[in-house]
């Protein structure tokens, strides 16, 4: 029982080497090589890796409540806004999520951060 995480491209780089100290597997857009792509196209792919998206953008949002009204599957979203979740707090939060979830927790779903 475990998620792997996507983290979107304007999630800060401490919040992904904090989750690595702690054994979390995570992803960046970035490393992926994905970096400028449309949020559409970012969520996509984190579907094809089968990996929940983490974000701290609120675009996000909106492309899933659209994907919830048109019906169509997604893999899920965490969101933290930046004025509510401090790093600490994603780290943490994220690390508990990645460590006792199991993706189908997540199919077509929208966690906010902090818990």
């Amino acid at each position: 029982m475990a998620i792997a995480l996507y983290m979107d491209e304007n999630v800060p780089r401490q919040i992904l080497l904090g989750l690595r100290l702690r054994g979390v597997d995570v992803l960046s857009v970035q490393e992926d090589q994905r970096s400028g792509d449309p949020d559409p196209l970012v969520l996509a792919r984190a579907n094809e890796l089968k990996r929940v998206l983490f974000t701290r953008d609120d675009d996000f949002l909106a492309i899933a409540n659209q994907l919830l009204q048109e019906e169509t599957n997604f893999i899920g979203i965490i969101y933290a806004a930046q004025q509510i979740a401090s790093i600490g707090v994603c780290v943490r939060d994220l690390e508990l999520i990645a460590k006792v979830s199991d993706l189908e927790d997540f199919t077509n779903h929208i966690q906010y951060l902090p818990l």
